[in-house]
């Protein structure tokens, strides 16, 4: 009985982060439209710049805490940027949204390749702390 409802909650999560993956695919594309005012786009890239910064409101590392600064600001931001860009048009980058997820999904090899250049330096730095360490020098 319990498998049968757990599989119930993983099926309405996928289906929520489908929902909300084709909600930001539509919101990125309405930001890059013409159309669309200054100040929603302005607004979605300070909530992009809150994600990707590695300063917080509350540190990440307070435990559960951290995160909740993302979980509540992230939401009421990107609702204010939905309610801030007019609905045809937003109801028209929705349409374009699913129709180009249903196609191919969108893949970015810069983007992802920023990401590994990243990790790969945050590694290097960390090895680099760990051996400093380990040899005793500061």
């Amino acid at each position: 009985m319990a498998a049968i409802r757990s599989s119930g909650l993983i099926d309405r999560w996928r289906v929520r982060v489908a929902e909300l993956r084709a909600e930001t695919f539509a919101l990125y594309l309405a930001c890059r439209d013409p159309r669309v005012p200054w100040l929603p786009k302005l607004l979605a890239g300070v909530i992009l710049a809150y994600l990707l910064s590695p300063i917080d409101l509350v540190p990440d590392f307070i435990p559960v805490l951290g995160y909740v600064d993302e979980l509540v600001l992230v939401p009421i931001g990107l609702a204010l940027v939905r309610r801030l860009i007019p609905h045809a048009i937003l109801a028209e980058h929705r349409g374009e949204a699913a129709r180009r997820l249903s196609e191919r999904p969108p893949r970015s090899r810069l983007g992802a390749a920023i990401v590994m250049v990243v990790w790969l330096a945050v590694c290097v730095w960390i090895g680099s702390v760990v051996w400093r360490s380990l040899d005793g020098k500061p």
